[in-house]
């Protein structure tokens, strides 16, 4: 930090803020004048960069030091570190990477970053981790993204482009000036959306909805949490089993169906398959019609008020949200599907204010109107080699290396890994079954991680490097 208490701009991705210093610290920060909808999670930057919890300087864990590599991995998430110089540890870390490189090839070193760590854009820690292994020669790294993976290996498949997750979506002064219904599964959750990749000057999702509901629009939200949309615009709350929501989207097409509710014209002019689908609804396939009945019994939800929803949406012209998170589960890809059938079912694709969208709610700027300026970035080059694995399958990887697995419809191979460098994001904060991660995370023979803070994911490590926090370097941050 400025030792001359000078007010410094910044970014984060809980917005963009002023810095308050006294005597060289940071002591308080202030949201821009342009976000009338702030993110409180603001308020704790300045513990964060004068924690008692930094990484200081270059640290080594004990057995690591003692026995080498792949030596006490037991130790992991245990030993205590010995503190070393940055010639020491940057002497170890390239004496292992060329180890564990010429010894098992470019492909045992997996390197691994969520890129989280930074609104900036050059210091992007997954970027600039990949562009360094790129020129050393490659690595095994991760495909799709955490928030909504099933959905970026589906959608391609259902409806050709991931435009309706990635963007541009259905802006939202649309919404207010045409919809009339908008069914929200999981909601528009505010608490999601103080939160933008890249930062954002202004949090406008909260000022949307209000927009919409003085607009007249109706909300539905259909989901286990009541508060996935807030209390404020009086919505209906139609209350679900958690991971039910498509047996009442199959429902609600079955009643679109049956009462001759459908678009056939639509089917038949921009759908394949639909005759199939249909005749699924019936039960032609499996003898069970998936009527509001069926769906009652699974999802809780009143055979009756998955009807009469039905009814509503196809008499009104309706927008269908459904959040990042439902893909989060097992056969996370079917909601998604099912809302996609639902809304080609209706006809309204392609409509103002009609049709269906992934993910309003989910970041600060989903669905703001704008025009399409591309982000300025970092290119990290190629990857010379062509070994990869699924964002979530990390455990996987290092518990079965040699394993097969299916994606995307090819067979796959877990690689053999002997070395971990991770850098940006905490995977014991947001991976699936941790207590299999950490034992996971004791089978290569080395880790390196480059962290701000003593993170779990960090105190895992044999190699710990202190890395910067946003507000002690210069950035660009940009955001669509």
């Amino acid at each position: 930090m400025a030792t001359d208490d000078k007010t410094l701009t910044n970014s984060s991705h809980w917005g963009a803020f002023r810095t308050v210093s006294q005597d060289g610290r940071l002591v308080a920060v202030k949201p821009l004048e342009t976000d009338s909808d702030p993110s409180p999670i603001l308020d704790a930057l300045p513990d964060m960069v004068h924690s008692r919890v930094r990484v200081e300087q270059p640290m080594i864990r004990k057995g690591w030091l003692d026995n080498g590599p792949g030596g006490a991995v037991e130790g992991r998430g245990v030993d205590p570190f010995v503190p070393v110089s940055w010639d020491v540890a940057l002497d170890l870390l390239s004496r292992e990477l060329l180890r564990v490189r010429e010894t098992y090839g470019n492909q045992a070193i997996f390197s691994g970053s969520y890129g989280w760590s930074s609104a900036g854009r050059f210091h992007h820690a997954k970027t600039q981790l990949q562009r360094f292994m790129n020129l050393f020669g490659g690595s095994t790294v991760q495909r799709n993204a955490y928030s909504f993976a099933a959905a970026q290996v589906i959608l391609p498949h259902v409806v050709g482009t991931l435009a309706p997750l990635l963007g541009p979506v259905s802006s939202w002064d649309g919404v207010a000036q045409n919809t009339k219904v908008m069914v929200c599964f999981g909601g528009v959750p505010l608490k999601n959306a103080q939160v933008q990749a890249g930062g954002t000057g202004a949090h406008t999702t909260k000022s949307w909805l209000k927009a919409c509901a003085e607009a007249g629009v109706s909300f539905v939200n259909i989901s286990p949490i009541r508060g996935d949309l807030p209390a404020w615009l009086d919505a209906e709350w139609i209350p679900l089993r958690p991971g039910s929501d498509t047996a009442m989207l199959l429902a609600m097409a079955h009643v679109v169906m049956d009462e001759g509710l459908l678009d056939h014209g639509f089917l038949a002019d921009y759908c394949v398959g639909a005759d199939r689908f249909l005749a699924y609804l019936r039960g032609e396939e499996d003898g069970v019609a998936k009527t509001p009945a069926w769906a009652e019994a699974i999802t809780g939800v009143p055979a009756g008020r998955i009807a009469q929803l039905a009814r509503e949406t196809a008499a009104n012209r309706t927008m269908l949200n459904m959040v990042w998170g439902l893909q989060r589960g097992d056969h996370g890809e079917q909601p998604y599907w099912a809302l996609i059938a639902f809304a080609a079912m209706l006809g309204q694709i392609g409509l103002p204010g009609g049709g269906f969208v992934f993910g309003y709610g989910a970041e600060a700027g989903v669905g703001n109107p704008r025009t399409a300026i591309p982000n300025p970035t970092l290119s990290a080059g190629t990857n010379p080699i062509d070994s990869w694995i699924p964002v979530a399958r990390i455990a996987d990887m290092l518990l079965d290396p040699g394993g097969r697995y299916a994606y995307n419809g090819e067979e796959r191979v877990y690689p053999e890994t002997r070395l971990v460098y991770w850098c940006g994001g905490n995977p014991f904060h947001h991976h699936q079954d941790l207590g299999r991660l950490a034992r996971a995370f004791r089978r290569p023979d080395t880790i390196v991680v480059n962290e701000c803070w003593w993170t779990a994911t960090a105190r895992h490590a044999d190699i710990v490097l202190p890395a910067t926090t946003t507000l002690e370097r210069n950035d660009i941050g940009a955001s669509s």
